[in-house]
């Protein structure tokens, strides 16, 4: 509530970590913006939070933005919001691989689609929520990033490099913006239990969305980079004092078994058809 707009901003917005920041959001007074690529998802998640948080509007906005071109959706965008003044921005929308693989086993195509998800997306959503927050001094920028994109990860290249870049360049606006008023935090989670990790129940390590979000935004304006969750913390310290080389040859070893048996399930799967 201390960043200035009566407004959140939430991308990817209908699923996991997204929705429930959408909620978390709404819980403390902010109207909600809800983008995502499924209209039928966002009606739905609309009339959840206005039914739940009693005098809190939402307001949706369809973008794919996988398929879209940014010079498309930017316009549409900007002119949605042009009158509402938005003290949240979550970058969240984005996309892993279906199962680990080598880059050349990756289509171009596909390449192209996790890129405009991952990063293409964040920059676009930046500069359209940014230049209000600078004007008014005061704003939180929420930047989904990923455990993975503190080490290298075989068999992940370009989900772990582009989520990299999602902390990279938080880091760097976090002290850019930091004197004009604006509180960048950088959200590295592990595991959550959602469609996009394929887990479906919690455990000490891989919390429910609602848990983990509540947990990464008692930190916002606390820790400008975090893991969001105390279990992906030790995680991140572990990691980050194994020697690198044995760390990620660990991760490929990993990898390769996630690969076959990922493999060997969808073979089955084709058996039985």
């Amino acid at each position: 509530m201390k960043c200035g707009g009566n407004w959140a901003l939430v991308t990817g917005s209908t699923d996991g970590i997204g929705k429930a920041y959408a909620f978390a959001l709404a819980k403390k007074g902010l109207n909600i913006i809800l983008i995502s690529r499924t209209t039928s998802k966002l009606q739905n998640v609309a009339a959840e939070i206005e039914e739940k948080h009693s005098g809190v509007k939402t307001k949706i906005i369809e973008v794919d933005f996988a398929k879209e071109d940014s010079t498309s959706y930017i316009p549409k965008i900007e002119e949605s919001i042009k009158d509402l003044d938005i003290g949240v921005l979550v970058n969240n929308v984005g996309m892993s691989y279906e199962h680990p693989q080598e880059l050349l086993e990756l289509s171009s195509t596909y390449v192209d689609t996790l890129i405009n998800l991952n990063i293409v997306s964040l920059n676009a959503m930046t500069r359209i929520v940014l230049p209000q927050m600078v004007e008014r001094k005061k704003g939180a920028v929420i930047n989904i990033s990923s455990f993975l994109a503190a080490f290298p990860t075989p068999l992940l290249s370009v989900y772990s490099a582009s989520k990299s870049y999602v902390d990279l360049i938080s880091q760097g606006m976090a002290k850019e913006y930091s004197s004009k008023g604006i509180t960048v935090q950088c959200v590295l989670p592990g595991y959550v239990t959602s469609k996009l990790s394929k887990i479906r129940r919690p455990s000490l390590t891989v919390p429910t969305p609602n848990a983990f979000v509540r947990s990464a935004l008692s930190r916002l304006g606390i820790d400008s980079r975090t893991c969001g969750f105390w279990s992906h913390d030790i995680m991140t310290f572990l990691a980050e004092i194994t020697p690198k080389s044995i760390l990620v040859n660990n991760v490929y070893s990993q990898m390769k078994t996630i690969k076959a048996q990922a493999l060997k399930k969808k073979q089955q799967a084709e058996k039985q058809k």
